[in-house]
């Protein structure tokens, strides 16, 4: 069975590696990354890694990897179609049906274009008479001509048809129309606009397609906001508004803002790595995301009670990600959008230096916990250093960083710091303990013989490796596929296996981002775990666009000259742009 892209990202989504192997696997972490005994054959030092930025695996001792997908398949014995029917079951995901699997690519196809329609619909409405109470709006919001074009804005007439009728002249029908929920049906059995009388802000994708839409009410009526539901090209649970614009600022920090006005006044205040949750409290997919773009989180929300508890709920799904987070709280009750308008031309230098002063989320929450007792009395110490303990410092895995925070607490309650310390040991064993009852001890061992994917890699050694460093570029920057293939097309590859990849990625990459779940149904167990290696040796020093500049010569070079075949049918004038080829490459 073929399962859908889009299922497959969803099941990979839904089932982080790192949760199911530690079943099988004792895991310690080591930098971004984990690492354990394989399950796959007996070894004394850990060589099984697990990446969670790409939610793979790989063994160095036995040469086993890939995705979750052939985690499963190698340790429970099954194959391809039983591991995603195993994992789907554990994540709650019904299974598409065979019958289903061509159409539902279809209908994906028209979700996006009726999206794309839509989005243009609503933009050009604001320049309407029905659209004049929206532009009204965005204009009171401080946002000019600039700012509503590029994050695509516009307005949903309030007559409820407007839209349904404006796509169904374009040709959709009204089953489409649903199922990319911009139509809801009402009683009688017609068509409506799912949005009326509101401000719309669509969401991107990372590849800039429209997927779904956030609307926002003028009036008193409530909800504020409604927002698409899940459609076949949208997942709540992983969405990030303007994380299309966020992902290219290259600092390898986000800051998560709490509602679609924040991060646009700071995108055009100069923070163009702000973003934010669509709607729901954050979630762990959403993390993951995330993760794969920036190292640091800098948490921004309300100052209010409710951003307070939304910032508590985001700092151990964030850090469970692996990533360090930092707090901001704007002072005066406000909000980053309230903020800039507050201090106008000053607002940008005022929030960069909210930035630099940002405690740690360590910091943020030993000061929610004060800030619930009285620390001149006794009593106030006690309670404080104990829930301090119990559900901060305990928690903290870096040594070093539990020791500080022990000195700070001692400082405030006049308990000794070794005192803490020892508590916290003790807290943390039993928790450790409890989590190793959960685990299954047994592991699984394969001792056959793995053969060699790529037999031609020996005799063409430098040409294949500079073509697994663009197989690694493609795969970590699939944005740049289009400008990566005139650069080096795979017509130029030297070895065969190297180049049915990548030209197998390049196709995927047309239509969707590429996981390694849906890129298994397509390779062997062997071929996969050859991929993965590439992936992971690449991790330390990702290849830049530099280096690809370097291999496209050194790749060209190569070809031909390193294949006696070749030689024989190539006509004067390949021999000769060869030739040349070498000539540049040398200079």
């Amino acid at each position: 069975m073929a399962f859908p892209p889009e299922f497959l990202q969803e099941l990979e989504a839904r089932s982080p590696l790192e949760e199911i192997a530690a079943s099988y696997v004792e895991l310690k972490r080591r930098g971004r990354n984990l690492v354990g005994l394989c399950p796959f054959h007996n070894e004394k030092t850990p060589s099984f890694n697990i990446y969670p930025d790409n939610n793979s695996y790989y063994c160095f001792g036995c040469q086993n990897g890939g995705g979750v997908v052939n985690f499963v398949m190698n340790i429970e014995r099954l194959d391809f179609p039983e591991a995603v029917r195993w994992l789907a079951q554990r994540a709650g995901m019904p299974l598409p049906e065979d019958s289903v699997d061509d159409s539902l690519s279809k209908l994906r196809v028209r979700i996006l274009e009726i999206n794309r329609e839509a989005g243009r619909f609503f933009y050009k409405t604001l320049s309407t008479p029905e659209g004049r109470e929206g532009l009204e709006y965005l204009r009171r919001r401080g946002l000019d001509g600039a700012a509503i074009r590029h994050f695509g804005l516009g307005f949903s007439p309030a007559g409820g048809f407007a839209l349904v009728n404006h796509l169904r002249g374009k040709g959709y029908s009204t089953e489409e129309m649903v199922q990319a929920d911009v139509a809801r049906m009402s009683k009688n059995g017609n068509p409506y606009d799912r949005y009326r009388g509101r401000v719309m802000f669509p969401i991107f994708d990372l590849r800039g397609n429209v997927v779904a839409f956030g609307g926002r009410i003028l009036t008193d009526e409530k909800p504020k906001y409604i927002n698409t539901a899940d459609t076949l090209v949208y997942h709540k649970s992983s969405g990030l508004f303007a994380m299309n614009f966020a992902k290219n600022h290259g600092s390898r920090t986000l800051i998560l803002a709490e509602g679609y006005m924040d991060v646009i006044a700071l995108h055009r205040a100069g923070f163009t790595n702000a973003i934010a949750s669509l709607g729901t409290s954050l979630t762990e997919e959403q993390a993951r995301v995330i993760k794969r773009y920036a190292d640091e989180a800098v948490i921004c929300y309300d100052s209010d009670e409710a951003g307070r508890r939304a910032t508590q709920r985001a700092i151990p799904i964030l850090r469970g990600a692996g990533l360090r987070v930092r707090v901001v709280t704007v002072p005066g009750g406000k909000d980053p959008d309230e903020f800039m308008k507050l201090h106008g031309e000053d607002g940008p230098l005022r929030f960069k230096q909210l930035l630099e002063k940002g405690g740690t989320d360590t910091e943020y929450r030993l000061g929610a916990i004060r800030d619930k007792y009285d620390l001149s009395v006794d009593e106030g110490k006690y309670r404080y250093m104990q829930e301090a303990v119990e559900q901060v410092l305990c928690r903290l895995q870096n040594p070093m960083e539990r020791e500080v925070y022990a000195n700070r607490l001692s400082g405030e309650t006049g308990v000794g710091a070794a005192s803490i310390l020892e508590t916290c040991r003790r807290l943390a064993a039993r928790g450790a303990k409890k989590e190793e009852k959960k685990r299954i001890q047994a592991q699984q061992e394969v001792t056959a013989a793995r053969s060699v994917a790529n037999p031609e890699k020996k005799r063409h050694l430098r040409a294949a490796l500079a073509e697994e460093g663009a197989i690694a570029f493609l795969f970590r920057n699939q944005g740049k596929a289009q400008e990566l293939e005139k650069l080096i097309p795979p017509e130029i590859f030297v070895t065969a296996w190297n180049q049915r990849v990548y030209k197998l990625l390049l196709g995927k990459i047309r239509y969707a981002d590429v996981s390694l779940a849906e890129f298994s149904q397509g390779l062997t167990g062997e071929e996969t775990a050859e991929l993965t290696r590439i992936l992971a040796e690449s991790q330390a020093a990702p290849p830049t666009w530099k280096d690809m500049e370097a291999y496209a010569k050194l790749i060209q070079g190569e070809k031909g000259f390193s294949d006696p075949e070749w030689v024989k049918g190539a006509s004067p004038d390949d021999i000769q742009r060869q030739l040349q080829a070498l000539r540049d490459r040398k200079a």
